[in-house]
């Protein structure tokens, strides 16, 4: 089964589960440079409900976001090595700067996002709060992050 979807593809499975009374779990990122850290995060989000989605920034919105010399992987690979991951049902990969579009089309039962990120401004959380869900934040266990290990292959290769 192709786990990678089109946000409307997503949102007819989103009323299958529904309907099966399936707690859906939504997150999202750039995941530019896979490690530890995100493998440790979504297998946390997955173990929040029974179904885990998640939604990749495009090159476009990560450039926005990051800058010029972002991202290091592009979308699809990204994507693809995502839809991989054991914890992970389903992945697709928006446009915008913040997935509130896609939150709003797929209302998920439980938003999930970094410690690092305050709930009250979780993009999203007024829509899933507000249809009875839950918004849940995960403590990072390693302080990993894709712009450390960008520096680090820096200072090891000048």
């Amino acid at each position: 089964m192709e786990r990678i979807k089109p946000i409307e593809e997503l949102i007819q499975i989103r009323n299958q589960l529904k309907n099966q009374n399936k707690i859906v779990v939504f997150t999202n990122g750039c995941f530019d440079i896979l490690h530890a850290g995100h493998v440790d995060y979504l297998n946390k989000a997955k173990a929040l409900g029974d179904v885990l989605i998640v939604a990749i920034n495009s090159d476009a919105s990560v450039k926005k976001i990051k800058g010029d010399k972002r991202p290091i992987v592009p979308q699809n690979e990204r994507a693809f090595i995502i839809s991989n991951l054991k914890a992970v049902d389903f992945v697709t990969i928006f446009e915008e700067e913040t997935p509130y579009e896609i939150i709003k089309k797929l209302i998920p039962d439980v938003l999930v996002k970094g410690a690092d990120w305050p709930k009250e401004k979780i993009v999203g959380s007024d829509i899933v709060e507000a249809s009875g869900g839950k918004v849940e934040t995960i403590e990072f266990v390693n302080f990993q992050s894709t712009t450390n290990i960008i520096n680090t292959i820096l200072e090891k290769f000048k």
